[in-house]
């Protein structure tokens, strides 16, 4: 079969068509092995992982990623990671996945066991599990690992008599379970593996015959929903995430037509089924909004009647500042998201889209392939489980800065106001009263700049991720230098936004990494950051600052910046980390001098 064929194959592949998912795993470990690897990612359990490596091949490549795989031997988890010359180690995986069983617990408290001992058995398995991490974390710094928790069994030896002892097996897995989410370090992240049993249902999940014939864990028909959420996480950590869901109105946010019911006449009511629907819906978003997931408006409507519900409304759970962009005119939706995207200034391929009109979502589909549409059901008491089921905003972690972003953009629409009513763009900067604070990280910043650093991509001139693990080793070295930027204007205060690290090589103050959120792009804060990037250059002895851009397909932003700041393109080939790469050179002779309009802390 041809490359072409295999791929259309795989476009047109639901997660619950195992047969042939399991099929096209095959055919494209033979596609994979002759393309470079984008990636290098270790897979260790304690039951048959075959299966797994196979789909998490195939499922990676469906996202455009082709994965170098090392596939551990059965039971081979201690084997591998307490034997420090093992492959795994020789490997230098990017990500170790790890899959452990309910099996693996073959210690379990006694009858009438009392809290003290079985504290003393969690703390056992729990630091069982601190060595494996560490012992990753001193030799494989930086390797992220994504460990599954343990998936309770269905089986109960006490029947309901499980939910009333402590010591029973149940309780004793789901205490593991919490401890494993409070103990675990940072390079690792725990994937709810007991959630996505209990979803499809543990009768379901269990196969006895598989695992007595193949020692596979969970049943085939569930292998693409496994292995998909590894996948959400893994391309999380490359920076490919979502962050904004676009909505309809009409029907999507509430029942009925605005324009013909009137905003007190829509359906979102606690005392009516359907507007009960609605308004589940709305809370829905409004707490992902509060996570930190942006929310925008792409309907087919007057503004004025479609603001209407939103002002005067008091049984809507959302308000006008809720949302980042609101983009109701008759101008098709393609065209309006792209707006969207422009506006608040993130790509297409980080947006979802809701829309119960099937004609709408496949307007979009066709014309804005990058973008997630969600299959909108006719139900509107179903629309919760319609998008959590898409699993559309996997992301690592959570900063106080995500919970703050909704407020940013909210405060953004009043900058915009600012903007238009200012004689000129310079006038306009000075008139946000911008304020920097330009600080070397410590090891409290270090989650919000690790975060920053593996989630931009506009504004990243090499697109390189690090770990917390790698980037803590960094902090006090006298070669490195690690900045972080914070800024806040007279609406808000964004927090960290800026990072850069720089390494000292010789003579040579070399851009290791320069990322900047794109809620400040085009403040001018580029021409600050440089001048300190400068500072620091002159005072660790150095020449000259060279730079590197390695283009990708998001950060054309940054093209041209180091020509922009005065750097000089230099034809060299030693230094290059991509052949396509570009490396810039800024002599240090004078600092340089920009018209800048904000002001350091």
């Amino acid at each position: 079969m041809q490359i072409r064929e295999v791929q259309e194959e795989i476009k047109n592949l639901h997660l619950s068509d195992y047969r042939s998912i399991l099929r096209l795993a095959k055919k494209v470990k033979n596609i994979v092995n002759t393309t470079p690897s984008d990636i290098k990612v270790a897979v260790l359990g304690s039951c048959s992982i075959q299966y797994f490596v196979q789909v998490l091949r195939l499922l990676l490549y469906k996202e455009g990623v082709s994965a170098d795989i090392y596939e551990g031997e059965y039971n081979g988890i201690k084997m591998d990671v307490l034997n420090g010359e093992s492959a795994l180690f020789q490997f230098q995986p990017d990500i170790l996945i790890i899959l452990p069983d309910y099996r693996d617990i073959n210690q379990l408290p006694q009858y009438n066991e009392d809290i003290d001992g079985i504290n003393k058995l969690i703390k056992y398995y729990i630091d069982d599990y601190k060595n494996i991490w560490g012992i990753i974390k001193k030799y494989l710094p930086q390797t992220k690992i994504l460990q599954g928790n343990f998936v309770i069994p269905i089986e109960r030896v006490l029947g309901n008599l499980e939910a009333n002892y402590i010591f029973s097996q149940h309780n004793f897995i789901k205490r593991l379970n919490i401890e494993l989410t409070q103990q675990h370090s940072d390079n690792v992240v725990i994937v709810d593996l007991e959630y996505l049993a209990s979803l499809y249902g543990k009768k379901n999940w269990f196969d006895s015959s598989l695992y007595a014939l193949s020692k596979v864990s969970f049943s085939l028909q569930y292998i693409g929903d496994v292995v998909e959420m590894f996948v959400k996480l893994i391309v999380a950590w490359r920076g490919k995430i979502k962050k904004c869901i676009v909505l309809d109105l009409d029907n999507t946010l509430w029942g009925g037509i605005v324009a013909e019911e009137g905003w007190d006449g829509i359906r979102i009511d606690v005392n009516d089924a359907v507007g009960e629907s609605y308004l589940t819906f709305q809370k829905y978003l409004k707490e992902l909004n509060n996570r930190g997931i942006l929310l925008a408006v792409c309907s087919k409507n007057d503004r004025e009647i479609a603001e209407q519900p939103f002002k005067y409304n008091k049984k809507m759970p959302l308000s006008l500042n809720d949302f980042a962009s609101f983009q109701a005119n008759w101008q098709d939706k393609a065209s309006n998201i792209k707006k969207i995207a422009e506006e608040i200034n993130i790509g297409l391929d980080s947006m979802v889209f809701f829309d119960d009109n099937p004609a709408e979502r496949e307007i979009v589909r066709m014309n804005l392939p990058e973008v997630t549409v969600v299959d909108v059901p006719e139900d509107p008491a179903n629309y919760v489980n319609a998008l959590d089921a898409v699993w559309a905003f996997e992301w690592l972690q959570i900063t106080p800065e995500d919970y703050a972003r909704a407020e940013t953009y909210e405060k953004n629409r009043a900058r915009i106001e600012l903007q238009e009513i200012s004689l000129n763009y310079d006038e306009y900067l000075k008139a946000l009263e911008m304020k920097a604070n330009i600080l070397e990280v410590t090891s409290k910043m270090l989650k919000r700049f690790v975060q920053l650093i593996n989630k931009s991509n506009q504004f990243n001139v090499r697109t390189r991720r690090y770990l917390d693990t790698y980037i803590e080793s960094l902090l006090g070295r006298e070669d490195y230098g690690l900045i972080a930027v914070s800024l806040k204007d007279k609406f808000s205060d964004y927090g960290c936004i800026a990072c850069v690290i720089l390494q000292k090589q010789d003579n040579v103050c070399f851009i290791d990494t320069w990322v900047m959120s794109c809620r400040i792009l085009k403040r001018g804060l580029e021409y600050l950051v440089f001048q300190h990037i400068y500072d620091w250059a002159d005072e660790h002895n150095c020449d000259k600052v060279i730079g590197e851009y390695i283009p990708t397909e998001k950060n054309v932003l940054v093209k041209e910046l180091y020509p922009q700041l005065g750097f000089s393109e230099i034809d060299v080939e030693d230094g290059k980390t991509e052949k396509n790469s570009r490396i810039y050179q800024y002599d240090i002779e004078s600092r340089p001098v920009f018209q800048i309009y904000i002001m350091e802390d």
